[in-house]
This record gives C-alpha cells, structure tokens and sequence, in this order.
C-alpha cells in the first residue's frame, strides 16, 4: 500500500481537498442507523497520510506545517458532521415559512463550527508528529481531548463523537462503562488508523500488534460482560416495575397548530388506557414524552381530571410538560421544559425541569449581544424556555427515585451526577419528530443508550414518534418501538449492575489514556528527531 500512501501524501490543490472531505465524509456511515463502523479505517487511514504530507510552505517553519495540518483537520471534520448532521436542517422545515432562511446555517454552519475540534485535533498532533506509530498516538490523544472539549465548549455539542462509531452494538459498547466516551475515542482513533502502518513501513508490527490488542480487548471485555449480564442482575433484590410508555407518533406540524390540542391529548389518553396482551402485568407507570401535554396543566385542572379518570388506582403518569412560573407583576411569566409526575388522583406530587437546554432551539444565547448587532433574525429562532438552576430527582409514590434527563440532555455524559446511584433507572423523554425520517432519530437514540451502560441503569425512553424503548444496564433493548410506529411498550425493570467505576474514575481514565498515547507520541518525536540530526 506504500505506493498508495505517496499517491495520497503527494496530493494538492482541489484533489486533496475533496479526499479530506471524503475522509471525513465516508466516516458518518459508522453512525446509525447505519453502523458500519469499519469506514472508520478508510477515513483515519486516509488523514494519517493527509497530515504525513501536510508540510506547509515550503520555508514556513514549524507555523506554516500546523496550519496545513489544520486545514486538512476541519475539511475532514466538516465532511464528518455534515454527512451525519445534515438532518438538523428538516427542523426548520417544520414551519419553513419563517425559517427556511436558516437551512444553510444548520447543515453547513455547525459542521463548520464543529469542524474546527477536529482542525485543532489534527494541529495539536501534527506537533509531535513522527514516522512511526507516534503519530497515531499523537492523533488518537488529540482527537480525545478535542472531543472532550467539544462537550462543553460554548454550551457543548458531543453529537456523533468518533467513539460512537466504535460501539455499534451491546457487544461493542461494555468499554464505554470503563472509559467513557472520550477514553474510548482515543483507543478507536489508534486503531482505526492502524492501517496507515501499511503504507508507511515503519512501526508496522509493534503498531498493527497494539491495535489488534485494542480491538480484541474490546470485543472481548463485552463479551465477558454481557456474559454474566442476567447473572449479575438476577442477584438484585428482585422487586420489579412495570413500565407503559406511550408512543403518539404526532406529527410536528400538528403538534404546533394549537387546534389540534384537545385531539392530542385524547391521543395520548387512548393510548394509556389500551387493554395489555395477554399475561402481561398491569403498568405501574405510563409515560408520555418530552412535551406531551399541549397545555399549561396546572392551568388547566379538567385535564388533570382526564388523567385521572384514565388512570387506575395506584398508577402514575409520568409526562414531559411546559410548565409556567409567575416570575412577579408585570413581570412575563418563565416557561421551563419540564417532567411531571401525576398519581391516580390527578395530583402533580413531583416535577423536574430541564437544565441543558438547546441553544437557538429552547433559548438564545448572548440575546442583548446579539440585538444590538442588529442580529434580528436569530433571536426570532424558536426559543422561551429558562433553564433550570439545578437537576431534580422525580419522586414516586413510594419513594423510589427516577433520574431526569429531557430529550438532548442524554448526550451529555456530564449531565449524569453522583445521585444517580440513588434512582432506580435513568429516563429520557424526547420529541424528535422534529427531525423525521432521517438519521437523526436513531443516533439520539445510541447515545442515550450508551447513558445506560456507563451508569449500570435501566434506562426508559420515551418518544414522541421513535426511537422509544426500555434498555437494561449493558445497552440491550428489552422492550422498543421503531421509528415513527404508533403504539405502547409494556415491560418490567427491576435490578442494577453495581458499578466498579463513577463518572468521576472514568474522567481519571480518559486521562490516564491520554497522557499514555502522548508518552508514546512524544518519545517517538524525540527518537525521530535524534535520528534526524
């Protein structure tokens, strides 16, 4: 393959920009619903010899080299996201009258933003960049730390982090609950840039060698886990739950004419009270999704009355709802994104609101700043909701704890804090019917499964048109309904996977990992350049 790397090294002008798109561009079909995670090693593959041949100006120096080798990063990058991002733009055609004007910032305007994690990645690395297995060191512990910072950096977009593409399937993603997924981006990143080696000798062995440790260590510590799944949470205390979750399949644009209200809510009613299979046990909880009710309900006490008629003695809704505040006279009331829970009675005896909230989706970020550069447009962006100070445990009657996490608060492993081991399963409400039928559903999805690996959870998911499902603590759907099916899930969670690693050990271990693959990166550099001299 050497002659195949000098072709791709020696490459300029236009050819060497569209590879690096292509690079980056062939990677998305890693990501759902595709999952086709080996393009990964074409795309890294072909960057390694993209920054191999990243030399800068002839005479530019050190500056001249980063530069190159930023560039090649973001057109990677923006072919990357906007390959698996592109479905962002089918929101702003839910009511393309007054937003179609912002298509262009959605599909292309983020991927480029984002796109610049990925320049700095390749920058950072290409400053320690040798002719061996160091460079794929230096590339897998700068895109770690480019993800991570991109999970936090003005507000944070972790979407379709490289880790993603690593972990397909529940065999694939037990790793996760060890390294998160910033560790395990490192160790996807030197493997999928591996066969690199075959084009450029040196290293071959040892490098091909470590990958193949990676990849079976991968493979292997799944199968271990998911091996002793069921035995492990079989040896719980045996109490289970019954959980319905109701899954509408409205329609967007219906769910924005306020006409349509009272029918939706009869929707989600009917749904509720449908008869149960055969041998199935009464829901102890019925869920709705991310804003279900289409009315203030605290405003609204004869849909209290509904749900209580529909509810039998006992049950509980639990329901993502917009609450209203009185924020004081003449003062606008504030409007939060909320979950309530709502007993047999008709009472609301708990509630959490969501803390992440979307930028220029639930809120405008820098609004004054903003106005008063005349940026009218983009305040008008959907928006109106506060967020909340801090993340609220749901109460049940009885005492047991649900962890809150609304619609893309599950991307964010951070969002997860230590109270979680107090709940007895992780839930997350979402409406992605915004997005159609599209890529996007399915990749919500993945990530907020992976939620439930790395905290040893249940994890109960529902949605306004799909992907709603329960998932166990190792990532396997116990029960699901698929994109845009109208229906009910009825299943039982009951028992945890203890845990030998926190949020917190693993941010240790990501860590850890960098700093290794930059040891090797950095002692490969120094030998290079001993050689050299």
């Amino acid at each position: 393959m050497e002659w195949l790397a000098g072709k791709v090294m020696l490459l300029s002008g236009w050819s060497r920009i569209a590879l690096a798109v292509f690079a980056g561009a062939i990677g998305a079909l890693a990501l759902p619903p595709f999952g086709i995670f080996a393009t990964l090693f074409i795309s890294f593959t072909l960057l390694v010899w993209l920054i191999d041949g990243s030399t800068g100006n002839p005479g530019g120096g050190a500056a001249s080299r980063l530069r190159a080798a930023f560039v090649i990063g973001w057109l990677f990058g923006f072919g990357y996201f906007v390959a698996n991002l592109w479905w962002l733009g089918n929101a702003l055609l839910v009511d393309a009258e007054e937003f179609a004007w912002a298509l262009p910032l959605a599909v292309f305007g983020l991927p480029a933003y984002l796109a610049i994690f990925y320049g700095l990645a390749t920058a950072l690395a290409r400053a320690v960049w040798s002719d061996g297995i160091g460079r794929l060191a230096a590339l897998a512990a700068a895109f770690g730390v480019a993800e991570w910072l991109r999970s936090f950096v003005l507000t944070g977009f972790p979407w379709n982090a490289i880790a993603y593409g690593a972990m397909p399937v529940p065999l694939m993603m037990q790793s996760d609950a060890v390294l998160g997924i910033f560790g395990v981006t490192v160790l996807a990143v030197f493997v999928f840039s591996a066969p690199a080696l075959f084009g450029t000798g040196k290293g071959k062995i040892i490098g091909l060698a470590f990958a193949v440790l990676l990849a079976a260590a991968h493979v292997g510590f799944g199968a271990w886990r998911l091996n002793v799944a069921d035995e492990k949470l079989a040896s719980g205390d045996g109490k289970k739950t019954t959980i319905r979750i109701v899954q509408p399949m409205i329609d967007q644009a219906q769910k924005l004419d306020d006409t349509n209200r009272t029918e939706i809510f009869e929707e989600h009613l009917r749904l509720t009270a449908a008869p149960l299979k055969d041998g199935e046990a009464r829901p102890d909880i019925v869920v709705w999704p991310e804003t279900s009710v289409p009315f203030i309900l605290t405003e609204n006490p004869d849909a209290l009355a509904r749900i209580a008629e529909v509810l039998e003695d006992g049950q509980v809704l639990v329901t993502g709802a917009v609450r209203s505040e009185n924020a004081g006279v003449g003062v606008a009331p504030r409007y939060y994104n909320s979950i309530y829970v709502i007993d047999s009675d008709g009472q609301i005896t708990s509630a959490a609101d969501k803390v992440h909230l979307v930028p220029y989706g639930e809120y405008v970020p820098y609004e004054s700043i903003l106005a008063s550069l005349g940026i009218t447009e983009a305040i008008a962006m959907p928006g109106g909701f506060t967020a909340a100070s801090s993340r609220s445990l749901l109460t049940l009657p009885g005492g047991a704890l649900l962890y809150p996490l609304i619609c893309y608060e599950a991307i964010f492993p951070g969002e997860i804090g230590p109270d979680v081991e107090r709940t007895s399963a992780i839930l997350n409400v979402t409406n992605d019917g915004w997005f159609g039928a599209t890529p996007g559903p399915y990749q919500h999805f993945q990530q907020a499964r992976l939620r439930a690996v790395e905290n040893g959870m249940f994890l109960i998911r529902g949605a306004n048109t799909g992907i709603s499902a329960v998932v166990d603590p190792f990532g396997r759907v116990v029960q699901g309904l698929g994109y845009n099916q109208k229906g009910v899930i009825d299943a039982s969670i009951g028992g945890k996977y203890i845990l030998y690693w926190s949020n917190s050990s693993r941010r240790w271990y990501f860590w850890l990992v960098v700093a290794f693959m930059s040891l090797i990166a950095v002692s490969s550099r120094l030998s290079f350049n001993s050689r050299a001299n």
